[in-house]
């Protein structure tokens, strides 16, 4: 009955005409930029953070959950048509999706991403629900001690689940944490790491980095492609209901892509991607029916399976953020800084000192998975227009959007050409096959990592052996290290590596 009660607070707070109004906005914005190469949510919610200052909290935490969601809903779309995907966790559909494009059931393709998306992302919605108020009252019984731990896990669980080398995820999470430490330390009030910069005292602003790795670094990537390599889907997608026939294969693909996204968005370091990746791996190992297409051919599985265990994904991926206040990834990462720009705590305490925020945010995802699948399926024709424009025309404004929102935030120039560098840092990052997604947890977990390793060594008199002592403690530190020995078994790394060799 409390789930019941709750869910009636959060409909009444969502139905508000200003939070349906940001919903819709938040679906919209991330439906176009799923549908255009090369921008993902996590650069855009970047760009839209300073936006959010002037914005009451739940409307501002709305948007930018709508602009995640709707993202990877739409990503789909440049996915089936043009062999492009609109953002990572759609480089699967590439595969099957293209394909039935190609023999002329892009219509079928586009229908079983929506309707998997559409359903996961109920159920995800569903789960988050319902798990988030028993996980909570777990979350009070957290400690300095398990809260360290539990940060060491979640960063562990960022480098194990990173695509490409371990090494590279390793490095980028330490300088994240690096970065961090950048400001003045709050219990010495010793300036760290400023190099007599006065601008640094209070450390790098985290809209800064995320702004210019993911902004400027993608824009700077894309800027260095040939105009040949975007390709402009020109024929009509016509018949877009999937056969009886499609709708017995797709049915199941979605029920485990959704059961398989649901759990692999909670984990840290997880979310749309590897719950998309592994919902095809899945797929690929379940036997072909009669007559079925193969996949890598057209095999509507291979586009349903992945479309919903991203979906389920990006849902579930709420709930360490919400109950704990751990992000699991980079959007989560995100949400902390926007919460925190409203003087809002991630963490347990959400959901018991600001209940309108908790259960108005979970009730307009039902929403805005349902106004995802008005803008979606029925507009399709004007999302296809969008790719035919020019990207000369569309990275100046994204630049100059930036710079003004980067401005905005502290009218400081400063902040300005430290974006500039960081986007010269993430474009390096992205030709060195580094992937930045973990720098933003190392630089979002590290502080507070610190603050709470300090409060448990404050609290135990400086004995280090409180992290082994407490169960809850040590139970976490002990899955982070089976964690690291088994993806560090040759066995299990060559594994790794060949499920993510199909995203290169």
């Amino acid at each position: 009955m409390d789930l019941i009660a709750n869910l009636s607070l959060g409909f009444g707070v969502a139905f508000t005409p200003i939070n349906l109004m940001y919903a819709f906005g938040g679906c919209l914005l991330g439906t176009l930029i799923g549908v255009l190469p090369g921008i993902g949510p996590v650069p855009t919610i970047a760009m839209l953070l300073p936006v959010t200052y002037g914005l009451p909290p739940v409307s501002a935490l709305i948007m930018l959950a709508g602009i995640y969601y709707g993202a990877q809903s739409e990503g789909s779309t440049t996915a089936i048509l043009v062999n492009l995907p609109g953002e990572s966790s759609s480089v699967v559909t590439v595969i099957d999706g293209y394909q039935m494009a190609r023999r002329g059931r892009a219509g079928p393709a586009l229908a079983a991403a929506g309707i998997g998306s559409f359903f996961a992302g109920c159920v995800g919605t569903l789960i988050l629900a319902s798990f988030a108020a028993p996980l909570i009252e777990v979350a009070f019984k957290f400690g300095p001690a398990e809260y360290f731990s539990l940060m060491i896990l979640g960063l562990i669980g960022a480098v194990v689940l990173a695509s490409g080398s371990l090494l590279k995820a390793v490095a980028m999470i330490l300088l994240g944490l690096l970065l961090g430490m950048v400001g003045t330390d709050v219990n010495s009030g010793a300036a760290r790491f400023t190099f007599d910069i006065p601008e640094l005292t209070d450390g790098i602003g985290f809209i800064v980095i995320a702004m210019g790795v993911f902004g400027y670094g993608e824009i700077i990537s894309n800027l260095g492609k040939h105009a040949s390599e975007r390709e402009v889907f020109t024929a009509k997608v016509t018949g877009l209901m999937p056969t009886k026939e499609d709708f017995k294969n797709m049915v199941p693909a979605i029920l485990r892509g959704t059961a398989l996204g649901s759990a692999l968005g909670i984990l840290p370091g997880g979310g749309a991607v590897m719950a998309a990746f592994a919902a095809y791996t899945i797929e690929k190992k379940t036997q072909l029916k009669a007559g079925e297409v193969p996949f890598g051919k057209g095999n509507i599985r291979g586009v349903a399976a992945p479309e919903s265990a991203n979906n389920a994904g990006s849902q579930t991926s709420f709930i360490p953020l919400l109950t704990l206040g751990i992000p699991p990834n980079a959007v989560m990462a995100l949400m902390v800084g926007a919460m925190t720009i409203h003087n809002i705590q991630p963490g347990p305490q959400v959901m018991t000192s600001n209940p309108e925020l908790f259960w108005g945010l979970i009730a307009s995802m039902w929403i805005g998975n349902a106004m995802l699948i008005i803008l979606n399926l029925p507009l399709i024709g004007i999302w296809i227009k969008l790719l035919s424009v020019p990207y000369k025309y569309l990275f100046p404004s994204i630049v100059l959007f930036c710079a003004i929102g980067v401005y905005s935030t502290n009218n400081n120039t400063f902040d300005i050409w430290m974006v500039a560098i960081f986007g010269v840092v993430g474009y390096l990052f992205i030709k060195l096959g580094a992937e930045p997604a973990p720098l933003l947890l190392g630089f979002i977990l590290g502080p507070m990592m610190e603050e709470h390793l300090r409060r448990a060594l404050l609290l135990s008199r400086g004995d280090w052996s409180v992290f082994v002592t407490r169960p809850l403690s040590a139970s976490l530190l002990a899955v982070a290290a089976l964690l690291l020995v088994i993806v560090l078994l040759p066995a299990v790394k060559s594994k790794r590596e060949e499920a993510f060799a199909e995203e290169d």
